[in-house]
């Protein structure tokens, strides 16, 4: 998942726009865990990195993903870019 999501809307207020950002990352998650995993592999884990574009986007851990979409929420920053890739993971 590469995405560039916007929270300048004309209709929709920011909270909302939060919320919506925040279940598509859910969903895709969700949809990530349930494929069929490689053989020899116990669970998927995932890369992730955050930030206000593509260029400036910073490796961070999937737990503390929310807490920074509130944090750029906090600094009226109106762009947040999020990448989040699957990857297999042996115990």
């Amino acid at each position: 998942m590469k995405k560039t999501f916007k929270l300048d809307h004309p209709k929709i207020k920011v909270p909302r726009l939060v919320d919506s950002i925040k279940h598509d990352i859910k969903k895709f998650l969700k949809n990530e865990r349930k494929k069929p995993l490689p053989e020899g592999v116990k669970y998927w884990g995932f890369d992730c990195k955050f930030g206000q574009s593509e260029e400036t986007a910073v490796e961070v851990e999937l737990s503390s993903l929310t807490s920074r979409i509130d944090d750029l929420v906090e600094n009226r920053i109106m762009t947040v870019y999020v990448e989040i890739t699957p990857k297999p993971m042996a115990r």
